[in-house]
């Protein structure tokens, strides 16, 4: 049931979204007008509304919408390739995830919405700008509480923790290798978002030459279908490149085991 406080979306007949944060008194619904709060609070997510004479459905968001929804600065990892990486690092509720460039909060909120409530994301961001955007963005979908957003440089910060997967989103990952290594627990999985070759190949060769092993690198391809009355056919949006993930593992030497 939906309760008071949760950030919803209002789907219209065309498919077009319209978000709200469910409160007590007149929630304003853009394009629509206003609808009393109170009508939403104890609902199931789904029903049907009928406002200004027209037909909405209320859902309560999932990753995948509150990921499209996000105020956007930088370009952001999208949905595809969110999912091969939350599902390759294996994460679930408890786990601890360091992530190294937060951008606009987009995976941060796939990654916190997986390792809650009792897990944490720890973000590390460089620049400003980028920080400001993300913590607005991810205090909206009413996940910080699963969220810690330092301000610094992945390739240096030290992090007083043992992390289950880490995550980077930075344009020279292979630098951060040696230092995110100190913060991951034995058989702990690594990830990196690159869009060129040449970042995937140094990467690459330094996650090798680290000790690193299942170290992989892969690219993503998917087309959307658009299904009419007339017929069915691929959407005409360009099959573009968005990037090249990089997956690997860490295994522990004797003398790091001693330590």
């Amino acid at each position: 049931m939906l309760r008071d406080g949760e950030l919803v979306y209002f789907l219209d007949e065309q498919g077009r979204r319209h978000w709200a944060k469910i409160q007590t008194g007149m929630v304003k619904v853009e394009g629509f007008g206003v609808i009393d709060g109170s009508r939403l609070v104890g609902l199931e997510s789904g029903s049907k509304l009928s406002l200004a004479g027209r037909t909405l459905w209320v859902l309560r968001p999932g990753a995948h919408e509150l990921m499209e929804s996000i105020d956007r600065g930088a370009q952001v990892i999208g949905a595809k390739d969110a999912a091969t990486i939350a599902h390759r690092l294996d994460l679930k509720c408890g786990d601890l995830v360091i992530e190294g460039g937060v951008g606009s909060g987009s995976l941060t909120t796939v990654l916190i919405n997986l390792v809650r409530p009792t897990g944490k994301v720890v973000s590390v961001e460089l620049r400003d700008e980028f920080a400001m955007r993300a913590r607005k963005n991810i205090a909206r979908t009413g996940l910080d509480g699963c969220w810690e957003l330092k301000k610094g440089d992945i390739r240096t910060v030290r992090i007083d923790l043992r992390a289950d997967a880490v995550v980077l989103d930075i344009p020279d990952p292979w630098e951060a290798v040696a230092n995110i290594g100190k913060m991951m627990k034995g058989g702990g999985r690594f990830s990196a978002f690159v869009p060129n070759m040449n970042q995937v190949e140094n990467t690459v060769k330094k996650l090798r030459s680290s000790g690193f092993v299942e170290v992989e690198a892969l690219e993503n391809i998917q087309r959307v279908m658009e299904v009419h009355p007339g017929g069915v056919r691929p959407s005409f949006d360009v099959l573009g490149h968005t990037g090249y993930l990089i997956f690997a593992r860490k295994v522990i030497d004797q003398t790091e085991a001693k330590d």
